[in-house]
Parts: C-alpha cells; structure tokens; sequence
C-alpha cells in the first residue's frame, strides 16, 4: 500500500507537468516533474525496504489465498492476556519497545503511547520505539504521528538500530502492526513475504499485541507471532486499551 500511495503521488506530479505543457506554464512544469521523480524513487527505496521488486508488489502474491504449509493451519491459539497482567509486565521491565503500525494511527493513540512511555521511564524503564520503513500506510507515517505526540527523535529507532536490542528487550508492546513483524517474512521461504525486513519482536523476552481482533493483516497472511508462547493478545480498541494500562500501571 505505502508504494501503490506514492506511485500514484509520483503519476499526479507527471500529470501536472503535462498540464504544464498544454498550458504553457513553467511553474507547473518545474513543480510537477520534481513531484512525479522524487515520488518515483520513493516508490523504488520502499520496494528495496521490503526486498521486493515493483513488479512484484504490484503484480505479486500480495493478499492471495495462497498460504504457504508452515502458516498454514497454526498450531495452538492465540493466548489472551488481561490489562493487569500486562501493566505487571511494564512496570518492572528493565526495557520497553513499542512497535507502532496502522493500527495506531487509525485508533489516533499517539498520544497515549506517549503518556504510557513517560510513566514508565519515570519508573526508570527504559523505552524505545521500533519504526519499520513502511509502517503505515506512507513512508514515515509512524514517525510523524509520534512527533505530534513530542515523542523525542533520539527515541525512535529504524529497523537496523532496534533488532539487536530485542533480545535484551523485556517487552515488546506491538500497537496495531501485523505484516513488519511477521517472523516468516524471515523463517519461510515460501512464504509470499520471505525476505522482507522485519521487526523481530519474537526475539524479546515478552510480546504484548494490541489488536481489534483476530483478522490478517494486508498481505492476508496468518501471523505466527501471534501463536508463539511469548506472546499475549489484549484486544481492543488501542486508544482505549492503553488508556486503562496508563491508569493499571500507575496503580502497580
């Protein structure tokens, strides 16, 4: 999706520039052909994010019923956890990574997030925050909803910088993000997402998802996170759920 948004941004400004050209009008030229080019390798350092060619995301296995035999059927189910056992889990964490995805944004708890990171470094836990190159639904989609939140920039890590810091991460709070840490994506090669860099939040000690419910993410692939036994589900609305972890955590 990151890459279909830009390449359409990139065709508006090719557009723009041909009115240019019709109407004789230099500032629409100059405008529209910057516009459609920086659109264009956007859209190419995306597909490079994802290991994918753009053939491949616009043409591939993305969303198809196909599922490969190791996601296939999951063993086991998703294990629910209650607010009060994950509000135990932060308050005496050594280290916190939050993992924000679409699923944030569209619940707007930016904000929140930042009131719950605030109350935990005051308990002296350290907190980050895990940003995946095309979390979201626009290249750096995460970063701008956490800098309206006054999330400072020396907290956000990129996917490089925050890998090696899962297994010494206590936990990992993932809020609304599906796909970017899909640990088949690393494990399956048969996987239609095999290759993609991801945000291996399996690796930590302890996983919290928040989730509406138990659906797909946008590649319709099941989620073998979700399963593994470190990790607990709290559904609900995100916005909602860690309002109520803010107050559960103040209260440990």
């Amino acid at each position: 999706m990151p890459v279909v948004m830009s390449l359409l941004n990139s065709y508006a400004g090719l557009a723009a520039a041909a009115t240019g050209f019709v109407l004789s009008n230099n500032v629409l030229i100059i405008a529209g052909t910057l516009d459609g080019f920086s659109g264009f390798i956007l859209s190419i350092l995306m597909c490079r994010a994802m290991n994918r060619s753009m053939t491949n995301v616009l043409f591939g296995a993305f969303g198809s019923v196909a599922i490969s035999a190791a996601s296939d059927g999951q063993e086991g189910a998703m294990r629910e956890v209650s607010l009060e056992d994950v509000a135990v889990q932060l308050a005496y964490a050594n280290q916190v990574v939050f993992v924000p995805g679409y699923g944030m944004a569209t619940a707007q708890a930016q904000h929140i997030v930042r009131e719950l990171a605030d109350i935990l470094e005051k308990r002296g836990v350290s907190v980050k925050y895990a940003i995946h190159p095309v979390a979201g639904r626009m290249p750096g989609h995460m970063n701008v909803l956490l800098a309206e939140a006054n999330v400072p920039y020396s907290s956000l890590y990129e996917l490089e910088q925050i890998n090696p810091d899962f297994p010494s991460t206590d936990v990992a709070v993932v809020i609304g993000a599906n796909d970017v840490v899909n640990p088949d994506a690393r494990d399956n090669p048969n996987s239609p997402i095999a290759g993609m860099p991801i945000l291996e939040v399996d690796r930590a000690r302890s996983v919290v998802v928040l989730k509406r419910g138990k659906g797909k993410g946008f590649s319709g692939l099941e989620n073998p996170l979700f399963f593994k036994p470190v990790t607990g589900m709290l559904y609900g609305d995100a916005k909602d759920s860690l309002t109520k972890l803010v107050q559960a955590v103040q209260h440990v």
